[in-house]
């Protein structure tokens, strides 16, 4: 008799969103809440913040080195944002899907556009800030920008918002309960659909 334990593939999960909308806490909290269900954790060459582990939040590494993996074809996707550099592993998170595991990553709209060309069946979500103003206001709470950086994450915002629509889905994140229900159910039907099976169900 056929059982849907461990018999499908790995899917991966691309969420993108302006700063300071909560993808990560999404992220984590989906991650905490579902089996088999885990955060992918990019390269970076930015700073690291208080508060912040290295391994768990990032892999820091310096530009340098960041440079070497890029030429060495390690990244399956990387982009400079705000000034940064931003990487994705392509080996682990091949690894993940060949052993049938789900993996989140949360990168920027550019990043996921080329996720998506590389791996077509990646599923894209965009995490909707409620307003810009709202939006705002979370910058300024968060506590970790100065102005003209918050006025520059605004501006990103609004460009990011235009590419939203070439996503598979877009959640708004008002409400965190709703949006993490939401995004549950996106997670739940992705992970049913017929071309996920290893073999037929």
């Amino acid at each position: 008799m056929f059982n849907n334990q461990d018999k499908t593939k790995g899917c991966l999960f691309v969420f993108s969103a302006p700063s300071g909308t909560g993808k990560t806490t999404l992220a984590k909290r989906l991650c905490s809440e579902i089996n088999g269900l885990a955060h992918s954790v990019s390269y970076t060459t930015r700073s690291m913040r208080e508060g912040e582990i290295e391994g768990i939040h990032y892999h820091f590494v310096t530009v340098d080195e960041f440079k070497d993996m890029a030429e060495q074809g390690d990244f399956i996707e990387w982009a400079v944002v705000h000034g940064n550099y931003y990487g994705t592993s392509r080996l682990k998170i091949q690894e993940r899907l060949d052993n049938s595991l789900d993996t989140i990553l949360d990168i920027d709209t550019q990043g996921a556009a080329e996720i998506k060309r590389l791996l077509p069946s990646s599923v894209l979500i965009f995490i909707m800030p409620p307003s810009l103003e709202v939006l705002k206001k979370r910058l300024v709470l968060r506590g970790t920008d100065k102005e003209d950086v918050i006025k520059q994450r605004l501006l990103k915002a609004e460009e990011e918002i235009k590419e939203s629509f070439h996503y598979d889905y877009i959640v708004v994140n008002d409400v965190f309960d709703e949006a993490l229900e939401d995004l549950k159910c996106i997670i739940r039907a992705e992970k049913k659909k017929t071309h996920r099976y290893l073999i037929p169900p």
